[in-house]
């Protein structure tokens, strides 16, 4: 990796204005302006999902996890608040949980026909919220700033 010049001085450092607190309250508003949107939307109100269970049932729809353990890795919540949002999803008929035929211990996570369903719809809302949080901006610049956020995690 090559060196880079620092950006930030402990001396002049000032935490609200740089990038990690200002990517912190970007993402605390694109929760609760989802979570207000999720609300709103009449096909899918009743289902009442939060933003994070709609993070939840996102990554299995995409790509799939083997257990609850791997989607608490996968997107950094811990394990007690996975089992409880896991547990509602479940619930609402939107996920089901799949104990392996090979090792008993593992269960697999699955979304059911209805969760499969609804995904399409939580999509388009959280769509819809980031164009809102992003009007102004052009596509390339959106391009651009998607790369910028990919860099960041490539170095940690």
């Amino acid at each position: 990796m090559a060196a880079t010049a620092q950006i930030y001085d402990a001396n002049t450092f000032q935490p609200a204005k740089a990038v990690g607190q200002l990517m912190c309250r970007v993402r605390a508003a694109y929760i609760a302006a989802l979570d207000e949107a999720l609300a709103r939307e009449p096909e899918i109100a009743d289902l009442e999902i939060s933003a994070a269970q709609y993070t939840i049932l996102n990554v299995l729809e995409q790509r799939g996890v083997d257990s609850a353990a791997q989607l608490c890795k996968d997107i950094s919540y811990d394990g007690g608040a996975m089992t409880r949002m896991v547990d509602r999803l479940e619930a609402k008929g939107l996920v089901s949980r799949r104990r392996s035929e090979d090792d008993r211990r593992l269960i697999y996570l699955e979304l059911t026909e209805e969760g499969r369903q609804a995904v399409p719809k939580l999509r388009a809302c959280s769509a819809h919220v980031l164009n809102y949080l992003l009007r102004g901006f052009s596509a390339n610049e959106v391009r651009q700033f998607e790369g910028f956020l990919a860099r960041m995690l490539q170095n940690c």
